[in-house]
């Protein structure tokens, strides 16, 4: 084959003058990021409406470009919005609602020195959850073009652009076009190219002689002829285009025959990235009226291999198209035939490649619901782009389900202590799989709507701390009553109960205290609980005993074991609450005394969450005894103070000791040690209780650390019991901390004890690399994929915390390392269990010397050991010298 072959490494470059004239704009939305002068304008070229981005994103800050690029570029990249702050920045364009349409969204960048720093960004831009590319330029002046089809689930499109450390990332367009539903066949597909053949140099069409605004630039070769018909041209009646919306007649009006008549057309086409599946469309329309003895046709060869079953005779003033379904690159060659008296020709060609995009928006009614409520009470926060996905970026206050078939809904939101002010919202009413509900400490005023008893997945509402008036609605109350809700409503003064009159003097005012008094919880919580955590070596409770034996049973369990302290007697040993040795989300621990005893003494905090807390880890500590987990002391329950005591740590957290700012730098025969230690106390609530505890909260800040620096778990706030031995997971509410969290628990709200397994793995990782589970860096990489590049570039040595200075046995990491990653293990069937994850740790230190105790507890000094084994069966602990 003859001619002229040409590569051509694709980039959009529109920064040239525009034939357009003016027309209708439905459909369309035109954002100039980062204009403050004007609200709007009307390009005086397209005519096209371009409005401010103000309305659009709740985040970034606007700059005009240097005045120098000005002259060569359009008016909409005269400004840009940067994003300096935070690693992901999303634009929310709504569209009005229609059905079974796609949308062309299309994101412009122009750089032109906005920063006065000269120094080109890299960048990533998503669309929804799922990556569209990265965003890279050539020099200052060019403009960078990414533009995708996609079908439409909602009438929202999130567009949002991610740091990845390279630079501030920043925007100059944001424009969305609605297409018909059949649009290019498949559901989402990345432009590649889009050229007008034979278009003039410095000229490129779109809107409004594209109705869909798509942008068409001109394509030549040295080796090819210009063609052009100002007449218009039509379809081809003989051909179905209802998938396809074709060219404008100005695109079909120009196109390009080889110079030499005898040669071909040969037009090689190679991506700068990895292309998947490409469709490449090409179009063909007659512009030359041919003579009786004038014949133009010609075949179509794509990489090799003929497309066309028949000879190709474009018609007079019609457009015609062939389809092409290709792995890159593309190598096209259109040859004319035998009997042809004309050479081919071409007059316009789009290249598009499919994008594995699952787009798993959030379910469109929770989605509407959740903005009326971001809307009326103004949050700003980090609420951007989609609710639920992706899932390393969830809305502060809110979690989510995952089904896999299904989109992700909305399940919790926690709005306490947010300065909301102003009714109840409206959008809450959408939320119907909402299982907790939090807008307590609040200045909500007005009644408590009844759409809130009819959600009817919800099992906590917190309102309390409010200034909520008139009647509760009944339904509210009977659900509480029949143990199907917990309705906690303190705090509100002007609330009335049912049946009763909300204008008498004395208020009338609630009689049915439910949870809005939290005095006598644990009355609440042992008749309900059966003693389910003896040792097996025990003989086994029956889970057919009476609630009243349960509750006896429990109650001695407590009056013999436990201490019942007044608030006044909690003042009095935290000395009014003078030193402070740990915060988290629901609770601040202080440092006590008891006589000549040290203690630590957990205040949960007023709210739903914290009286969750407290019935969760009073419940189940005041019948768990290991010695590697934190043993409960006593409890406050005085009305709505309530503290939990607990022995005193005295060397705080294992998390503490593994940061880089610790000045106490842990050996790795300790890091073993505190790792046996806290996997024995997990192993014992898997499986040395008459029903499994899944702890749902196992992370470095809850191994605590004594004086001989001896790991034992904390905080069983989460933690959750097994109603039934036999059953392989329960169906929960997502907690957990990020970072720590079983992605496979995540996605399927399937809670198991392999979920606290994953957990442990990452807190191995932890105590091996000395790194956090997810960097404080931009990038936010999490320890497994820390670990992994680590490995693939260097080896174990570098893996190893770089303070311990290379004090470690090598063959003892390689077992740490391998346990840790069986641990994190994507599927929890391949998880092992933590009764195989402590024999696995413990031979890390198997040929270490052992050093015989007479304490009851088993610990040592800091820097020698014990091997304690375990037997998973009785639940026995021995010492093996």
């Amino acid at each position: 084959m003859e001619g002229h072959f040409l590569f051509l490494m694709f980039h959009l470059s529109l920064t040239l003058p525009i034939i357009v004239r003016a027309q209708n704009q439905s459909g369309f939305i035109s954002i100039d990021c980062g204009l403050e002068d004007e609200p709007n304008y009307t390009d005086e070229t397209t005519s096209i409406y371009y409005s401010s981005d103000v309305n659009f994103t709740n985040s970034g800050v606007s700059h005009s470009i240097s005045s120098k690029y000005k002259a060569s570029l359009d008016r909409q990249f005269w400004n840009v919005r940067s994003f300096p702050d935070g690693t992901r920045n999303c634009y929310t364009l709504v569209v009005p609602q229609v059905s079974s349409k796609k949308y062309l969204v299309r994101a412009r960048f122009a750089y032109g020195n906005y920063d006065g720093k000269d120094s080109l960004p890299e960048f990533d831009i998503y669309l929804g959850d799922s990556w569209w590319g990265s965003v890279v330029f050539q020099d200052a002046s060019s403009v960078v073009t990414k533009e995708i089809i996609y079908a439409a689930s909602s009438n929202y499109a999130h567009v949002c652009l991610f740091n990845t450390a390279k630079g501030t990332p920043f925007i100059s367009v944001l424009e969305l076009r609605v297409l018909n539903s059949e649009a290019y066949l498949v559901n989402f597909v990345e432009l590649l190219a889009r050229f007008d053949v034979g278009l003039q140099d410095g000229e490129i069409i779109r809107y409004p002689d594209d109705v869909y605004d798509r942008i068409w630039t001109p394509y030549n070769s040295n080796e090819w002829t210009q063609i052009d018909n100002t007449l218009t041209i039509d379809h081809d009646a003989t051909t179905s285009f209802d998938f396809l919306p074709l060219p404008p007649s100005i695109v079909m009006g120009t196109a390009a025959i080889p110079a030499n008549v005898n040669d071909n057309i040969e037009f090689h086409f190679l991506p700068k990235n990895n292309a998947s599946t490409c469709y490449v469309y090409m179009f063909f329309a007659e512009l030359q009226k041919l003579q009786a003895n004038q014949i133009r046709e010609f075949n179509i060869f794509v990489n090799g291999d003929i497309l066309n079953n028949a000879p190709i005779n474009p018609i007079y003033l019609q457009n015609a198209y062939h389809l092409a379904i290709i792995e890159n690159p593309l190598e096209l060659w259109i040859n004319k035939t035998s009997g042809s008296t004309l050479p081919p020709l071409l007059n316009a060609i789009e290249i598009y490649m499919t994008k594995n995009f699952s787009l798993s928006e959030t379910y469109q009614t929770d989605v509407d619901g959740i903005i009326n409520v971001k809307s009326i009470y103004g949050i700003k926060r980090n609420w951007q782009g989609d609710p639920c996905t992706p899932l390393a970026y969830l809305w502060d206050g809110l979690n989510c389900s995952y089904a896999e078939s299904d989109s992700p809904r909305i399940i919790y939101l926690n709005l306490s202590f947010s300065g909301l002010i102003g009714n109840i919202a409206p959008g809450i009413s959408n939320l119907q799989s909402i299982e907790y509900l939090d807008l307590s400490n609040n200045n909500l005023t007005g009644a408590v709507p009844e759409f809130l008893s009819q959600l009817r997945f919800l099992r906590v509402l917190n309102l309390e701390g409010n200034q909520l008036s008139g009647t509760i609605p009944m339904q509210l109350i009977v659900n509480s009553e029949n143990g199907l809700l917990e309705f906690i409503f303190g705090g509100n003064p002007s609330l009335c109960s049912p049946g009763s009159s909300c204008n008498n003097k004395n208020g009338n005012k609630v009689v049915v205290p439910l949870v809005a008094s939290l005095g006598g919880a644990f009355m609440i919580l042992v008749i309900t609980v059966i003693s389910f955590c003896i040792y097996k070596r025990r003989q086994p409770v029956s889970h057919h005993l009476s609630k009243q034996n349960a509750y006896y049973k429990i109650r001695e369990e407590l009056e013999s074991n436990k201490q019942e302290f007044t608030y006044a007697e909690v003042l009095s040993m935290t000395r009014n609450f003078e030193r402070v040795v740990g915060k988290g989300g629901f609770a601040t621990v202080y440092h006590g005394w008891i006589d000549d005893t040290e203690v630590a003494v957990k205040m949960l905090s007023p709210s739903a969450q914290g009286y969750l807390q407290f019935q969760a880890e009073a419940k189940l500590l005041a019948v768990v005894h290991h010695k590697f987990l934190t043993a409960l002391i006593g409890y406050c329950d005085d009305g709505e103070n309530m503290a939990l005591i607990y022995e005193y740590m005295a060397n705080g957290d294992l998390a503490k000791h593994l940061s880089g700012k610790s000045k106490n730098i842990l050996s790795w025969n300790q890091r073993i040690q505190i790792a046996v230690d806290a996997a024995e106390g997990l192993e014992y609530l898997h499986h040395g209780c008459n029903m499994p505890i899944v702890h749902r909260d196992v992370k470095s800040k809850n191994i605590l650390l004594n004086e001989k620096f001896r790991g034992k778990l904390a905080d069983f706030g989460l933690s959750k019991i097994y109603s039934d031995e036999d059953d392989t997971h329960m169906t929960t509410v997502v907690a957990g901390t990020l970072g720590y969290l079983d992605p496979e628990y995540n996605r399927s709200h399937k809670l198991r004890e392999k979920s606290d397994v994953f957990s442990f793995g990452i807190v191995l990782f932890e105590i091996i690399t000395g790194q956090p589970a997810i960097t404080k860096t931009e990038e936010r990489t999490h320890i497994i994929q820390w670990v992994d590049s680590i490995l693939l570039e260097r080896g174990i040595n570098d893996i190893v915390d770089s303070r311990l200075q290379g004090e470690f046995d090598i063959h003892h990491v390689k077992k740490a390392l391998d346990t840790a990653k069986a641990c994190v293990a994507t599927t929890s069937i391949n998880r092992p269990t933590m009764t195989h994850v402590v024999n696995e740790l413990k031979q890390c230190f198997s040929k270490m010397m052992t050093t015989p105790s007479n304490s009851d507890d088993h610990e040592s000094s800091p820097n020698s050991f014990i091997t304690v084994s375990f037997d998973g069966i009785s639940g026995q602990s021995s010492l093996q010298r």
